[in-house]
């Protein structure tokens, strides 16, 4: 499977207030992730992503994937259990104008 999730902060998301996105997704194991910073980010829009309250992407707790015209993209092996599992996704940003999709591949 294959699953797409996009998003373009906004200047009220803000890191004590990120924009929190649900990626559900079936069972199965995650083999490769995806992270798109478009042209124009700067290094000033931010992604962390969680399983439950344990994050996951990056995997040192105290940063945050970001970039300028990047893809952040590596091999992983996180199995899914049965049933439907949801990930969640926060977005915040430091611009203050001129907001940059994110794009996360799964």
């Amino acid at each position: 499977m294959f699953y797409v999730f996009s998003y373009t902060p906004v200047i009220t998301d803000t890191e004590a207030a990120p924009h929190k996105m649900d990626l559900q997704l079936t069972a199965g194991i995650i083999h490769q992730v995806d992270i798109l910073f478009q042209n124009g980010c700067n290094h000033e829009e931010f992604v962390k992503v969680y399983d439950g309250s344990h994050q996951i992407w990056p995997s040192n707790v105290q940063e945050k994937l970001r970039g300028n015209a990047t893809v952040i993209s590596f091999r992983e092996f996180y199995k899914l259990g049965k049933g439907t599992n949801k990930l969640v996704a926060e977005f915040w940003t430091t611009l203050s104008e001129d907001f940059k999709e994110v794009i996360i591949q799964i």
